[in-house]
């Protein structure tokens, strides 16, 4: 299905179309690029006019450009050419959100506007064509990006918005003209461009002043910024819904129940009880999807279809997700399992990771050298400010660490936990995650459950690289 034609992209941009041409969806990268799409010459870490003539050799139906790229024949190829590339993806972004009936839901929120976009992703799957983000495309390209790959005929769309620095978050909603606006959490992350808890919170509600005319404004009510994200959203919604723990909730949850592989929640959603599961332990993602259901609400769905879906979420790669790693090719019982949630981290992230951990059940009759524990390979947490020391240190007092037997560490800000921690837990200290991939073999045994999170720099996806490996490795024994 066509997603742009020339005219359109040059109607939206203001640009001149070189040749007449389709686009069926929209590309940043050529390393994904699908024939058809519309290829958008960025300049971010390079530049992406140096790849116009290989993504046109790659099936590109046309490519977004400032100027003519070296190597590109100028009465042939199918260009689009702009003053400013970013400020054209922009346009599109705008035109594209003009131009769809969507119902649109924005999410931010220091911790889990992830994996709650992915829930409302799947939720509102259910109940019509449904465009969302891809990975945490959530930056100053990646929300226009997302909207200008939205068809047209969407019906729902959830367009995830993220911020590294003050007055991000604004901008990109007003763009995203949301009908709902969600703010799952407000905790320490980005300290070191805000300086405080309140700077953040300020920030992340002003995802509200986007908001549509009759707009839904759902926040997290429980925090101690609470009355920020409710002060700023009572002056651009018409309508606010909270969610939480505490009783004074409009969405609250009274009970979780962390089993090894699920967690079952009770609660009351806008005055009914509600009861539901999701499919992978996690006291925060019980109280994200209590927020989803909030957002249902103001949206008007069906609740026991919202809850049906919900039951069959699952996090993706990097974010929660559990697996098997099996270690005999003769005993498939014979196994360790990995938690991944390296795709990063921050305290409040990396407490409910550690909660997770702690409710998870070794299996205790496996094991050649041990009888099943809970490990931890923990990476620096970034961008924390002046007490970033100390918030690391802190960890070794979580009450989760309770009940972890050994914790490995990351970095030279986890080795300020490291320090912390008391003979029994500590596990080992690198440097870099290469250093401690090369030796998760001799850490662990059968019978473990093992949790991989840090920061996404810090690379503790190479750490569970490594412990997959571990299976692989015993696949190709010979017996």
């Amino acid at each position: 299905m066509t997603l742009w034609t020339a005219a359109e992209a040059a109607r939206a941009t203001g640009g001149r179309a070189s040749t007449d041409w389709e686009a069926t969806g929209v590309s940043i990268d050529t390393r994904t690029l699908r024939p058809g799409d519309l290829f958008v010459a960025l300049k971010a870490a390079r530049d992406g006019h140096d790849f116009v003539a290989q993504a046109l050799d790659n099936g590109a139906a046309a490519a977004l450009v400032s100027h003519v790229p070296p190597g590109v024949d100028a009465t042939r190829a199918p260009l689009l050419i702009v003053d400013d590339v970013q400020t054209a993806l922009e346009a599109m972004g705008r035109a594209a959100r003009a131009r769809t009936q969507a119902r649109v839901v924005a999410i931010t929120g220091s911790v889990g506007k992830t994996s709650t976009k992915e829930m409302l992703r799947d939720v509102l799957s259910s109940h019509g064509r449904t465009h969302a983000a891809e990975a945490s495309y959530n930056n100053h390209w990646g929300v226009p990006l997302t909207l200008a790959r939205m068809p047209a005929d969407t019906q729902f769309a959830v367009i995830e918005i993220g911020m590294n620095h003050p007055g991000e978050i604004a901008p990109l909603s007003r763009m995203a003209r949301p009908h709902v606006a969600m703010v799952t959490t407000v905790a320490p992350a980005h300290l070191a461009a805000f300086e405080s808890l309140e700077g953040i919170a300020r920030e992340k509600a002003s995802i509200f002043e986007g908001l549509e005319e009759g707009g839904t404004a759902v926040y997290n009510g429980d925090l101690a910024v609470s009355p920020i994200l409710a002060d700023t959203a009572a002056r651009h919604a018409a309508h606010l819904l909270s969610f939480g723990e505490s009783p004074a909730m409009h969405h609250r949850v009274t009970r979780i129940t962390l089993k090894n592989a699920c967690t079952v929640a009770e609660g009351r959603a806008w005055r009914s009880p509600v009861l539901f599961k999701i499919m992978v332990p996690g006291r925060h993602f019980a109280v994200n999807a209590m927020g989803v259901l909030a957002v249902t609400h103001a949206l008007g769905l069906d609740r026991a279809k919202v809850v049906t879906s919900l039951g069959q979420w699952q996090p993706g790669s990097g974010r929660g997700a559990r697996e098997r790693i099996v270690l005999d090719i003769v005993d498939a019982h014979v196994v360790v399992e990995l938690i991944d949630d390296s795709y990063n981290a921050n305290p409040a992230s990396l407490g409910a990771a550690l909660e997770v951990l702690a409710a998870a059940v070794p299996s205790n009759d496996m094991g050649r050298v041990s009888k099943g524990r809970r490990i931890a390979y923990l990476g620096d947490m970034k961008e924390l400010g002046r007490t970033e020391a100390a918030l690391h240190a802190a960890l070794a007092e979580h009450p989760a660490m309770a009940l972890i037997d050994r914790v490995h560490c990351v970095g030279p800000l986890m080795r300020h936990l490291w320090e912390a921690l008391p003979d029994g837990k500590r596990g080992r200290w690198t440097e870099t995650a290469d250093e401690m991939a090369a030796n998760v073999a001799r850490d662990l045994d059968a019978g473990d459950v093992v949790l991989a999170k840090g920061s996404l720099s810090m690379g503790l996806a190479r750490v569970v690289a490594a412990i997959r490996k571990m299976g692989r490795a015993s696949a190709s024994t010979d017996v």
